[in-house]
């Protein structure tokens, strides 16, 4: 059993708290507007901190994340050790890596990738940004959420890793909504389209996922078009602080702020084949 406080109740952390608590382990909850239906809920990230040593942070992005920090620092001390596994900005995980420096305790950078279903089962796969012997430590409470854990490098080096591979999922599915646009206009079914793609170099667990999703207009949320645009703007800062610029990642990207305009900001972002209806 572990003893963990996972701040932050959204489509992951949410499902994260109750796998962990169905295994047995002992997990306090903290969320910015108050979720019923889980044992131990803390009144405030302070809180959350005086009630385990384990931090377990999922949040929406870097403001809330220097939020929520600064509401946690004065209940943090040299024993607590914090895994963040919301996904922001490498200037940011600096910064919070070097506040939790300052007070002696210890920042794992650790996003994840992985959706709802994913999160329900504890089949997240972690990019660990950390020394070896804190992700040995850290693993046992990891695998409770996981199956499998990347050790991507030092503290930093995890954000980039989701950070690209983010940047190619959102590349991915613009794709995919252009074959589709383009095959469905001359007439080829989505199903034709999903075989030909199967049996192509190109296939994907992505493809055969959203494909079929995106055909039928279903944009029920397993990640955000909202998120995803958020993580393509910290892929490009990521970017352009080595002098790249990527222009693929780029053009989606400012697709996606169109359609988050538009109205479309909570659906899942399969939603970018709205684009061509």
């Amino acid at each position: 059993m572990h003893q963990v406080s996972i701040l932050g109740l959204g489509i992951i952390g949410s499902r994260i708290a109750r796998h962990m608590i169905s295994l047995g382990d002992d997990v306090t909850v903290w969320n910015r507007t108050p979720r019923e239906g889980y044992p131990r809920a803390a009144a405030s990230p302070a809180d959350a901190v005086r009630a385990s040593r384990i931090i377990q942070i999922y949040l929406k992005d870097r403001d809330a994340c220097l939020e929520v920090f600064e509401q946690m620092r004065g209940a943090l001390t040299p024993e607590h050790v914090i895994l963040n596994h919301s996904t922001i900005d490498l200037a940011t995980v600096d910064k919070l890596s070097l506040m939790c420096s300052g007070i002696g305790c210890t920042y794992v950078d650790c996003p994840f990738t992985g959706s709802r279903m994913p999160a329900e089962k504890g089949e997240l796969v972690y990019y660990a940004g950390t020394d070896s012997s804190t992700l040995d430590r850290m693993r046992p409470v990891l695998e409770h959420s996981s199956k499998d854990i990347l050790h991507a490098g030092g503290v930093g080096a995890g954000t980039v890793v989701k950070l690209v591979t983010n940047m190619i999922s959102a590349t991915m599915v613009q794709s995919l909504s252009e074959a589709l646009a383009i095959t469905q206009a001359y007439g080829i079914s989505p199903q034709l389209l999903g075989q030909a793609i199967s049996r192509n170099v190109i296939a994907s667990p992505l493809a055969a996922f959203k494909l079929p999703l995106m055909a039928e207009r279903d944009f029920s949320t397993h990640f955000s078009l909202d998120n995803m645009r958020k993580d393509s703007v910290y892929a490009q800062e990521l970017a352009a602080e080595k002098g790249i610029q990527p222009p693929a990642a780029a053009l989606v990207s400012s697709i996606m702020d169109r359609l988050c305009r538009e109205g479309h900001a909570e659906e899942d972002f399969g939603c970018l084949a709205e684009q061509f209806d």
